[in-house]
């Protein structure tokens, strides 16, 4: 069987995701409408119709009844996004006149909920274009798989795979389908809510949506370019902090909390981390910014607790500059940005459900090294008991997943500080190209519109292999080079 042929068992899948996503990027269009803005009207108008007319074409290939490849499956998820950030950087490119390869990175950084922007002055950018990167973040927050699975109920994709491919594993429904309609509505809720919340800080309603939007995506990117500190409101801040933990708290609580009538909140093992991180890094960085940068209790207090949330949740706000901190509370942050939030969630990182099984691993390990062989040391996960092969299988999936991730951001970094001039600080690129490959958005301000063009292909290919946890994109491109036989 061909490429083309391989391809076909999944054309149809792919054409019906990239219709769906048509409907869902016309909402720019009626912000253009009320602002007037007349020139971002065909820019922005070319997205939904670009999506429509691919899906319409893929649609349109011969059928081919097939059952989907797990191989597939990843293939398709990395293809969805990379089609959405290429076709999602038109508006940039045509409505501001921004280089294609500066709009493709901003979309990237938007689909992927990464948060670093090439633009140079937020605050004169349209507001069909703040709108739009708010809405590529909120979208991509859950995930386009996550928004398209349920329409794949009666196509011939595997939709559990499909779903899973995504790094979601998190079920708490029967149904993949149930699941992901069930997301959606706990998505919408927690959105409203969200804004709110946001609205009590006095900040206006345009304010308050596009933040509540990327915050509850654990996004980053701000309708303002000095961002949150723009508003100079502390209570601002504290009312964004329940947000950003609110999208990297596994899904699967609110379900069982609303539709169960189960609390079981602080019984969730990703959920008590979380907060653990959290308290820790804000002690961490607190100090630090007492004792390093001099600031007052008061303010060290502020900045310390929501960086340290929005490093762990991997939200992309930030309230103080980076570049100015002491190396050892950057490396603080480093190791906050790199865990991440829940599995489940919209938060990037390694998630903490790896790093816990990771420990436990190393563990597992050190115990069975100092008994008899003929000795069973028992797995434990999640309360269970697991079976020897599963979880040696399962720790080492996660642990190759890890060294994954460490080497992606090890040649990411050898290679962007080659393509750039010699004189910058080596903990700035580390810190940036961590907060990118684990979709934070958190910058020190050296990954911006100066960067080398090379430097940004490096940028956007790691935002990208981070979002879909790496086995996607080398789906991706095995499938292009090998096919899947």
């Amino acid at each position: 069987m061909n490429r083309l042929e391989q391809f076909s068992i999944i054309a149809d899948d792919l054409g019906t995701v990239f219709r769906f996503l048509s409907v869902g990027t016309i909402f720019p269009l009626l912000i253009a409408l009320y602002y007037q803005e007349w020139d971002m009207l065909v820019p922005m108008a070319l997205v939904p119709v670009a999506l429509f007319i691919l899906g319409t074409v893929l649609l349109h290939f011969p059928e081919n009844k097939r059952e989907a490849k797990v191989s597939q499956a990843l293939f398709s998820v990395a293809f969805i996004w990379l089609v959405c950030a290429f076709i999602g950087a038109i508006p940039f490119s045509l409505g501001i006149d921004m280089p294609y390869l500066d709009a493709v990175f901003e979309s990237m950084s938007g689909w992927t909920d990464t948060g670093i922007t090439m633009l140079h002055d937020v605050d004169s950018t349209p507001h069909t274009l703040l709108f739009w990167r708010s809405l590529m973040q909120w979208l991509g927050g859950l995930g386009i798989v996550a928004f398209t699975v349920v329409m794949l109920s009666k196509t011939g994709l595997n939709q559990s795979r499909f779903y899973r491919s995504e790094g979601r594993t998190e079920a708490f429904m029967p149904s993949v389908v149930q699941q992901g309609l069930q997301m959606w509505k706990i998505y919408l809720i927690l959105t409203g809510i969200s804004i709110v919340v946001i609205l009590l800080s006095g900040v206006p309603l345009w304010d308050s949506v596009n933040i509540a939007m990327v915050a509850i995506a654990t996004g980053g990117f701000s309708v303002h370019t000095a961002g949150i500190p723009y508003y100079n409101n502390a209570l601002l801040e504290m009312l964004i902090i329940p947000v950003m933990i609110a999208g990297a708290l596994p899904f699967k609580i609110y379900y069982t909390m609303y539709y169960r009538r189960k609390s079981g909140f602080l019984k969730d093992e990703q959920i008590k981390l979380l907060l653990m991180l959290i308290l820790i890094g804000c002690i961490i960085i607190t100090a630090d910014l007492i004792m390093y940068r001099g600031l007052s209790g008061f303010d060290a207090l502020r900045k310390g607790l929501f960086m340290a949330v929005a490093g762990a949740t991997s939200t992309g706000f930030q309230t103080a500059a980076v570049s100015l901190w002491a190396p050892v509370t950057v490396l603080t942050l480093i190791f906050l940005m790199f865990i991440g939030g829940s599995s489940g969630s919209t938060a990037g990182g390694i998630k903490l459900s790896r790093a816990a099984m990771a420990y436990r691993g190393i563990l597992w390990w050190f115990r069975r090294s100092y008994v008899s062989s003929k000795v069973i040391v028992p797995f434990r996960y999640g309360g269970k008991i697991i079976p020897k092969a599963q979880a040696e299988t399962e720790v080492s999936r996660n642990m190759i997943i890890i060294l994954l991730y460490i080497m992606t951001i090890f040649i990411a970094v050898v290679l962007i500080m080659h393509f750039e001039t010699p004189d910058h600080d080596t903990s700035m690129v580390l810190f940036d190209v961590v907060s990118a490959s684990c979709n934070n958005g958190i910058s020190t301000g050296f990954a911006g519109p100066d960067l080398s063009p090379f430097s940004k292909v490096v940028y956007i290919f790691i935002m990208w292999i981070g979002r879909l946890e790496i086995f996607p994109v080398i789906m991706l491109f095995m499938g292009l080079f090998k096919g899947f036989e």
